[in-house]
């Protein structure tokens, strides 16, 4: 019984954690960062999704820990700060990305 309630409750927290990632465009910025950091602009320029847009999702991953930045002076450079996000965008990133 215990087991099953602790099942549970990390069902619960992954389809959480999974939801921060059904997004089309999340997925669209995490493919792009699958190789490697990337500054806002590069972001934009690889996505295609506009300046407004891009700042909102970026904002949401960093909320649920999912990407970090570095600043270097003016510029941010954003990556994948998670190691889970890392080992399933390797999957997708394998059968839908590349």
């Amino acid at each position: 019984m215990k087991l099953a309630q602790d099942m549970a409750g990390k069902a619960e927290a992954v389809a959480d954690f999974v939801k921060g990632l059904a997004n089309p465009h999340r997925l669209l910025v995490l493919c792009a960062l699958s190789d490697g950091e990337k500054s806002v602009s590069q972001l934009i320029g690889v996505t295609g999704i506009g300046q407004s847009a891009m700042s909102q999702h970026l904002a949401k991953l960093r909320a649920e820990g999912i990407v970090d930045f570095r600043r270097e002076h003016r510029t941010l450079n954003y990556f994948i700060n998670e190691p889970a996000v890392t080992e399933i965008m390797a999957v997708l990133y394998r059968r839908f990305c590349a």
